[in-house]
């Protein structure tokens, strides 16, 4: 059954939270053509054990992403303790195939979530329901398999059942061993796999035994492009807490069937790979997620930005320039992020709306001619403008040129056809009352 009043509770410091990293690393960062390298290529697995035999990530050094991470305004983090390779990054008693028995020598997944921990950042876990390594995964005609296009596996013997216990056996270790998760996040559902093939009321009701204050995405039920049942009035049990749509930001924000907001949130890749891909360096500027960090929370959800780490353990030297300029504009404009929601107005047309209380946040992206409009906004209902960035006093324009248009409040930003932050001006608006 259902209870909103334990849901809300649970996820209220992920509303408050708005920003998180992504990390997606493993062996796969070695051939460096991303983390669906085996899939794509139909590689066998003995020739993916190489890189297994390779992996040795002399420059890992968690601490360093961490202070990255919260540098950047981060407030949680997410890592791949095992992606669909099967290859795990902590010290699993039920594989051989883990980081422990690399020439790492060591379990990752322990060290990431100290070091984030250590820098007061939420801290999560993502698993993968799939696995490429295990003999009893479904091989052959399986949609992603590597081998799923290999006759010789066709009449293969494989109890999926024994899969299951194995998968659930490593999930137990994860939220026994590790101290208090915050996440954890599963991926994903396909065809026939999902809901109850997963055992995923078992698996549920296991992983909040032993973390009752976890949450959980949806993808127990559906994969990235999905809502689920999370999004109906009778979810089931492993709905999950959030709906996670990849590499979109939804049109509209997300609503139930009956018009609840959905908690939410758009994970999405700095350039066009997950793992790591030497020659991706198709890049998005830091002044695009900015904007896409804006419009997630306008729309009430949450951004996970992804970074990739190289077969060293080294975050791209793209992606830490990326999140330093990030950090810049969050350290001056982060009050309208953290905690923050949509204004229930309509997008205007030169920048978004986020609020908090009785506070709006209107970030000016687009110059006018003259006092900027600040539409849907009655200048009789506000009490105050500031710059966000510095504090500094707005006055609102009254003048022959603006009281043409009673019906908006305008402000003079700045003497110059330039606003004071190309990217991003944030205008702080407190309101008499919100109307």
């Amino acid at each position: 059954m259902f209870d909103a009043e334990v849901y809300n509770k649970r996820v209220e410091w992920y509303q408050q939270a708005r920003f998180g990293m992504f990390i997606h690393w493993g062996i796969y960062a070695i051939p460096a053509r991303g983390e669906w390298v085996r899939s794509v290529e139909e590689m066998p697995e003995e020739e993916y054990m190489s890189f297994f035999e390779e992996f040795d990530p002399i420059d890992f050094q968690p601490k360093k992403w961490a202070k990255a991470a919260k540098e950047a305004g981060m407030k949680y983090a997410i890592m791949t303790a095992k992606h669909h390779d099967g290859f795990c990054l902590f010290d699993s008693e039920l594989t051989d195939f883990k980081a422990t028995n690399t020439k790492a020598g060591k379990d990752l997944v322990k060290e990431y979530l100290e070091a984030f921990r250590e820098e007061g950042l939420k801290v999560g876990l993502y698993y993968s329901l799939l696995d490429w390594h295990h003999p009893d995964y479904p091989h052959y005609k399986d949609q992603n398999h590597p081998m799923r296009n290999c006759e010789a596996q066709k009449d293969v013997d494989r109890d999926f059942n024994r899969y299951l216990d194995y998968m659930h056996g490593q999930v137990r270790e994860l939220c026994t061993r590790y101290g208090k998760l915050d996440i954890m996040w599963f991926d994903f559902s396909y065809g026939e796999l999902r809901g109850e093939a997963w055992r995923a009321t078992e698996l549920v009701d296991m992983v909040r035994g032993y973390q009752p204050d976890i949450i959980i995405d949806n993808r127990l039920e559906v994969s990235g492009e999905g809502f689920g049942s999370l999004a109906t009035d009778n979810p089931s049990v492993f709905a999950g807490d959030f709906v996670s749509p990849e590499q979109i930001i939804p049109p509209q924000g997300l609503k139930s069937e009956s018009g609840r907001d959905l908690v939410w949130e758009a994970c999405i890749t700095m350039n066009d790979n997950w793992g790591y891909c030497a020659k991706d360096k198709n890049f998005k500027p830091a002044s695009t997620i900015i904007k896409k960090l804006v419009e997630c929370v306008s729309k009430n959800g949450n951004l996970l930005l992804n970074v990739g780490p190289d077969a060293r353990g080294n975050i791209p030297e793209e992606s830490l320039e990326i999140l330093r300029e990030i950090g810049i504009w969050m350290k001056k404009n982060s009050a309208s992020i953290y905690g923050c929601k949509g204004s229930g107005l309509p997008k205007p047309e030169n920048g978004r709306i986020t609020g908090r209380g009785n506070k709006l946040y209107y970030h000016v992206m687009e110059n006018a001619i003259g006092s900027v409009p600040l539409y849907g906004i009655s200048k009789d209902l506000v009490k105050s403008v500031r710059l966000l960035s510095d504090g500094s006093e707005l006055k609102v324009a009254d003048n022959w040129i603006v009281n043409n248009y009673p019906d908006i409040a305008f402000v003079d930003i700045s003497n110059s056809p330039y606003l004071p932050d190309a990217v991003d001006t944030v205008v702080e608006i407190e309101m008499k009352k919100m109307g």
